[in-house]
């Protein structure tokens, strides 16, 4: 092989070194000339999905990447924590401060409410990730016994929050009750099972003599209505019968009435006569006393007459002597 060949041979595999080299470097995860800072988030849930070089977001914006995940147990607590080391590119977040531009201060963004959860990156792969977002509402519980980066405080995502609700379901009683429901339904199934035929059958039978009923209803009615229509009608011949007969009798009867009030007049005339002959002192009442006496009298004398003519019945013939 000459040396021209060997030469350009090596400036070849040179320059495809220094091409590798320069992808590596500007696609690859090396941050040489922008400046990381690194970060903790401490979760105590399971953090299935999430893994070393899995995205750190803000609403949605990549600003980072995972570098490392751990578990740590407290023996004081008995409680399981997992720090998570993220890498947080400085170079894509910038703080506007008026006229000039500052680099990210981890520390004040988390003093003015910055909180990392965990999302679900897609649910096909059930890859996670964790965003950062403003929440200043959030409480700030951090653990720096667990580690010494600064610490982003973590609260619920939504996911979470759904999970946490669902395993406070009595679910054991909802199975239960459902249980129980669906036995309930199906007893009360086979008893309709049992029960609708004859009910079925009940029915179009009272259907059928309603119909019936009906029918007969109808019937009256109509022989009603015409028997009605025939009283009515002979209710308007009565009346314009009677109508025309106090037409015709109208003066007879104002004839009546006159000789009535006449009659009348004449009754009370006869009683206050009568009241004249019983008063106590009209002349009439005195005559017919004296006249009553007289005649008391000549019976008692009579009687005496007669008493006598029954023990001599000749004082008939010669009268009584003096």
């Amino acid at each position: 092989m000459s040396a021209g060949r060997q030469t350009a041979v090596g400036a070849f595999v040179l320059g495809g070194a220094g091409l590798a080299l320069g992808a590596v470097l500007l696609f690859g995860r090396f941050h040489i000339f922008s400046p990381v800072q690194r970060a903790a988030v401490v979760f105590q849930d399971s953090i299935a999905g999430l893994s070393v070089g899995s995205p750190v977001t803000f609403r949605g914006v990549r600003v980072g990447a995972v570098q490392s995940i751990a578990i740590q147990f407290d023996p004081k607590t008995h409680v399981a924590y997992i720090p998570v080391v993220v890498q947080l590119d400085a170079g894509r977040v910038r703080v506007t401060r008026q006229n000039e531009s500052d680099q990210m201060d981890v520390d004040q963004l988390i003093a003015r409410g910055l909180r990392a959860e965990l999302n679900t990156q897609s649910f096909v792969t059930g890859q996670s990730e964790i965003d950062l977002n403003f929440d200043p509402a959030s409480p700030a519980a951090l653990h720096p016994e667990i580690t010494g980066l600064t610490e982003i405080p973590t609260r619920q995502s939504a996911i979470q929050k759904v999970k946490e609700q669902l395993s406070q379901l009595p679910l054991r009683e909802l199975t239960d009750n459902a249980r129980e429901t669906l036995q309930s339904l199906r007893a009360l199934s086979e008893k309709l099972n049992q029960g609708l035929p004859p009910l079925v059958a009940s029915l179009t039978t009272a259907s059928d003599h309603a119909d019936t009923l009906l029918t007969d209803a109808v019937q009256a009615l109509g022989d009603f209505r015409i028997r009605t229509d025939a009283t009515l009608g002979h209710i308007d011949r009565l009346a314009q019968s009677g109508d025309r007969e106090l037409t015709a009798r109208g003066g007879e009867l104002q004839q009546l009435l006159v000789a009535s009030t006449q009659a009348a007049r004449r009754a009370a005339d006869a009683v206050a006569g009568l009241k004249g002959l019983t008063a106590d002192r009209g002349a009439a009442r005195v005559n017919l006393e004296a006249a009553l006496r007289d005649l008391a009298a000549a019976t008692a004398s009579l009687r005496g007459f007669a008493s006598d003519v029954e023990h001599n019945p000749q004082l008939l013939l010669t009268g009584r002597k003096p």
